[in-house]
């Protein structure tokens, strides 16, 4: 199995679980007098099925990346790296949408407000770490399809 057939199929398994978390719930308790509609036995035992299978998978997966040398990188630091890029891009578009609101004044005595950031400038880095990022997404997507899970 590939290792990016492996994280398809822990995704599903996170699903799959979040479902079971909504169906146990909605059997938990019923009207005295009424059955529910799955037994909470059968949810638990395929509960705890999913959950074996998917801690097993993270395991593997987390072994691959750590194992796994791309383009002179573990896997893990090219996702600790992915990581950072997207967090810093979600802060400085925040930023960015901060410094474009607009505040109209109807008179003189309102407060005038003025920007503190280049927004060119600041617009600029966006689209260069859009781009680094991408870059990334797509090494690390082709290495997910090439390399084996162990």
């Amino acid at each position: 199995m590939k290792l990016a057939e492996a994280l398809n199929q822990r995704a599903d398994l996170q699903k799959r679980i979040a479902q079971m978390k909504e169906r146990l719930s909605n059997n938990v308790k019923v009207q005295e007098g009424d059955e529910p509609a799955e037994k909470p036995e059968d949810l638990f035992t395929e509960l705890d099925a999913s959950l074996k299978e998917l801690e097993s998978l993270i395991v593997r997966i987390n072994r691959t990346n750590q194992e796994t040398v791309w383009e002179g990188k573990a896997l893990t630091e090219m996702i600790a790296a992915k990581d950072m890029l997207s967090l810093k891009l979600s802060t400085l578009r925040a930023v960015l949408e901060a410094a474009n609101v607009r505040s109209d004044r109807f008179s003189r005595n309102e407060i005038k407000f003025v920007r503190t950031v280049d927004v060119n400038a600041l617009q600029r880095q966006v689209d260069d770490l859009s781009k680094s990022l991408r870059e990334l997404d797509s090494k690390l997507q082709q290495a997910n399809w090439m390399t084996d899970l162990r």
